[in-house]
């Protein structure tokens, strides 16, 4: 199942059943599970451990060493889970040393054509990021995010469950879980009830969120006052903890 083009290090730990297609390139590091498919031209590269049934297409770099001056060659990982789609030209590297030493992505995520996600980023589950979309490093995005095709996503910027960002957008402020972000140094431009309604929540639950949005984008209160209200007008679910939770943990402010 290896292409005798393909330049594997004997190091290297390839699952059974993995398919390496034509002049790829594996590094000493690397660790590969069943299943997996890697595209002609491919580069695995560093620590670098990759799950089963994910679908890399060619020319995607994967665990390069990350973009970052700092970097002087130390052990930092780049985790993989399973069942990922890597299209072509994306870009993976693992962390650095100075922040939480690996990149980690998880299940079911969807790279389009030259996406890139720096040093650091953790990325959940069922993620979809569009061509070109690109994560600055030490970003989190969390499961079920979708990020519009150019979009770009600043350094240490967290992107919440479900959220979603139009193409084009420029974000520099942690976006809240279930909303809309759009614009160039993007804005909150609405909840994304078309992704919560395909995901199964019920017209309750997404008139609970609805609120929520609306205590802390539109009504104009301060965000402590905001969620105080949250709290004692909404009745409680994981949906609306997460959403205050992730308001009340921001650094970089939310996008409102």
């Amino acid at each position: 199942m290896i292409h005798p083009t393909a330049i594997v290090h004997p190091g290297a730990e390839i699952a059974e059943g993995v398919e390496i297609g034509p002049y790829v390139i594996i590094g000493e590091h690397v660790r590969i599970g069943r299943g997996t498919t890697v595209g002609p031209h491919t580069v695995i590269d560093g620590w670098t451990e990759i799950g089963e049934d994910n679908r890399i297409f060619n020319m995607a770099s994967v665990g390069g060493i990350p973009q970052d001056l700092k970097y002087r060659g130390e052990e930092t990982w780049l985790r993989i889970g399973n069942r990922n789609v890597i299209r072509e030209f994306t870009t993976l590297q693992p962390g650095t040393v100075t922040g939480i030493g690996e990149t980690v992505i998880g299940d079911d995520n969807l790279f389009m054509a030259y996406c890139h996600a720096a040093h650091d980023c953790v990325i959940g589950n069922r993620v979809i990021m569009a061509n070109g979309s690109t994560l600055a490093g030490h970003v989190v995005v969390e499961d079920f995010a979708i990020l519009g095709g150019l979009s770009a996503v600043h350094q240490f910027v967290r992107v919440g469950e479900s959220a979603m960002l139009s193409g084009g957008a420029m974000v520099v402020q942690d976006v809240l879980p279930f909303t809309i972000a759009s614009g160039n140094r993007a804005i909150s431009s609405g909840l994304n009830t078309v992704g919560l309604r395909r995901r199964g929540f019920s017209e309750e639950l997404v008139g609970r969120i609805k609120k929520a949005y609306r205590l802390v984008i539109r009504s104009g209160l301060k965000l402590e006052e905001a969620l105080r209200r949250i709290r004692e007008e909404i009745p409680p679910s994981q949906e609306i903890d997460h959403f205050v939770t992730f308001a009340e943990k921001s650094e970089r402010g939310l996008c409102r």
